[in-house]
């Protein structure tokens, strides 16, 4: 597949998608207009914006059928095989992290998708990877369960009870 047939196949499916929202939006019931007294409907951001996603879509269709950018006029392979590698492990990657979150919760899948990303792919030290996972875990429980007060799954039980003794701790000494 050339990149000129990408970028062709992309603005086809970006513009369908963006239709699909519009409409979902539109038959869903969500006031796209302002609503007297409170303000801005619900559907008002995601309906324009999706227009907007549309109407860009059509123009980079234009645009291609014109041939006014490098990229609608490329006959070169949108990606080469080493790539591809780079593009499938990734994807598995973030599935099995997806996967792993209801096991051993978000905290704990994060960090094991990013200790396998930078060990695995990025070659970094042993070192630099476990401080990076465990920076990642204490700077995502500061920001959501600290700051935000939003709590994030947290697997099977024995994951739980660990955060638990977390949370104790905090509103015991810390609050």
């Amino acid at each position: 597949m050339t990149i000129r047939t990408m970028e062709l196949l992309t603005a086809i499916a970006m513009f369908l998608f963006s239709l699909s929202l519009m409409w979902n939006i539109w038959s869903g019931g969500l006031n796209i207009g302002w609503v007297e007294g409170r303000g801005p409907g619900a559907g008002v951001w995601p309906f324009w914006l999706s227009l907007g996603m549309a109407l860009t879509s059509l123009w980079t269709l234009w645009r291609w059928y014109k041939g006014t950018t490098p990229e609608s006029r490329n006959e070169e392979a949108y990606i080469d095989p080493d790539s591809i590698v780079l593009v499938v492990t990734s994807f598995v990657a973030l599935t099995v992290m997806i996967f792993l979150v209801n096991i051993v919760g978000t905290y704990i899948a994060v960090a094991l998708f990013l200790g396998f990303y930078m060990r695995a792919l990025g070659r970094h030290s042993w070192k630099m990877t476990v401080t990076m996972c465990f920076g990642a875990i204490v700077f995502i429980y500061f920001l959501f369960e600290w700051q935000l007060t939003k709590y994030l799954p947290k697997g099977w039980p024995i994951f739980e009870e660990w955060f638990l003794w977390i949370d104790n701790y905090r509103w015991e000494y810390l609050m």
